[in-house]
């Protein structure tokens, strides 16, 4: 695993390219629908800011992130949503600026995590490098949305392994939040990378398989495409199961992405 430093290089790099989407949007442009039901480019960056100001509470006083978790299932598990509504509201210019403020902030606190800390979350607590993971497959996965949005096809960069190294990781996560007992046995993941290399994931005799576009598959475990529309292919039982639910981040169960030609 590359340590935090190199992890947050690639954030740096990720959010600057979704940064660019927006920067020079008319304020009216941030109200355009996203592919995320209910939410606009506003509610996608107001997501980003909301989670960016979680993760700084985790890794400043994560003896109090506690608290944090108390408060989200208190709200009876709407509190992705609440959070993005309620900085939605905030003037587009003002937003920018926050998100801007925020993750040079978060870059500076995790670059300044003790080696060896665990930092709490939503899900299991993470190092400081994977929870910059997680922020990349965040910040890269909104970023999507937004692109939909306006209609601009991105061209998959080296740091989507980050991502596609998160969504091999979180197969337990995948089974166990929807009550499923989890499989046993280790996976081989094999996976065209944008460079045309090849990134490889598990024992290479594992008997169930996933082969593939890097691309499509952090599509698919950011819940940003439907399977079918994917050229994923599944050897076995327990890998053909795993790509129908496969979820990398944290929080309850993703509704997914309708098939496309049937989205409404």
């Amino acid at each position: 695993m590359a340590g935090a430093s190199a992890v947050l290089r690639d954030l740096d790099g990720e959010s600057e390219e979704v940064d660019a989407l927006v920067a020079d949007l008319d304020p009216p442009r941030w109200s355009l629908p996203t592919p995320a039901p209910g939410w606009t480019i506003a509610h996608q960056i107001a997501h980003l800011v909301w989670t960016d100001a979680k993760t700084l509470i985790a890794v400043r006083t994560p003896d109090a992130f506690a608290e944090e978790v108390a408060s989200a299932l208190a709200g009876g598990g709407n509190y992705v949503d609440e959070g993005a509504e309620a900085g939605a509201r905030t003037p587009p210019d003002r937003l920018l600026e926050t998100w801007r403020r925020q993750r040079r902030e978060l870059g500076e606190a995790l670059r300044a995590v003790p080696s060896g800390t665990r930092l709490p979350w939503f899900g299991p607590p993470m190092s400081a490098a994977s929870m910059a993971s997680a922020r990349l497959m965040e910040t890269w996965a909104h970023g999507q949305d937004i692109a939909d949005a306006l209609g601009v096809r991105r061209a998959p960069t080296g740091r989507l392994w980050h991502v596609a190294r998160l969504g091999v990781r979180t197969r337990d996560f995948a089974f166990g939040v929807r009550g499923l007992a989890a499989p046993t046995e280790e996976f081989r993941v094999e996976l065209t990378a944008p460079d045309g290399d090849t990134w490889t994931f598990g024992p290479e005799d594992a008997a169930q398989r996933v082969t593939g576009s890097a691309h499509h598959f952090c599509l698919l475990v950011t819940q940003r495409v439907h399977r079918a529309d994917t050229d994923l292919r599944a050897d076995g039982e327990q890998a053909t199961a795993w790509l129908d639910i496969a979820q990398a981040f944290a929080g309850p169960p993703g509704p997914g992405r309708a098939r496309e030609g049937t989205r409404q």
